[in-house]
């Protein structure tokens, strides 16, 4: 998607997020004026001042409208928090025994969060590199 996608969930809700990526045929299309409709699969925010937001507001109505994943990047803080949707709550995604974060929606979406808070985007490449040639990933876009 483009850059700062606009997003609208309901008629009262319409968010510009950071990221987004859908799943084609999934719970959300993309309008003829350009928007998306509907819960995209997973949301990211990047979050520097609006974090209280990001995690608050924005966080419930994601929920609501069945977003499945929810990414927020604290800057300031330095956390990353990854949110799964589970049975109509946001339970929080935890690492795997090697520190990686792998999205439940996206198979071989990886993310080592660890490295990308140390700022070390060649290992940051390297992990979702490998999510991308696992065989769960080529399963998945087969």
């Amino acid at each position: 998607m483009g850059i700062e996608p606009t997003l609208r969930l309901d008629s009262d809700n319409e968010f510009q997020p950071d990221g987004v990526l859908l799943i084609p045929g999934g719970s959300s299309q993309l309008t003829s004026e350009g928007y998306i409709q509907g819960a995209p699969e997973l949301v990211v925010e990047i979050a520097a001042s609006s974090a209280a937001i990001d995690l608050g507001d924005k966080k419930r109505v994601y929920r609501r409208n069945g977003v499945q994943e929810y990414l927020v990047w604290q800057i300031f803080d330095q956390r990353l928090d990854w949110f799964y949707l589970e049975e109509g709550v946001y339970q929080s995604l935890s690492p795997n025994e090697q520190g990686i974060l792998c999205s439940r929606v996206f198979p071989g979406l990886w993310l080592n969060g660890t490295q990308l808070l140390q700022n070390n985007l060649a290992a940051v490449l390297e992990t979702l590199q490998a999510g991308l040639a696992s065989p769960e990933h080529q399963a998945f876009i087969s």
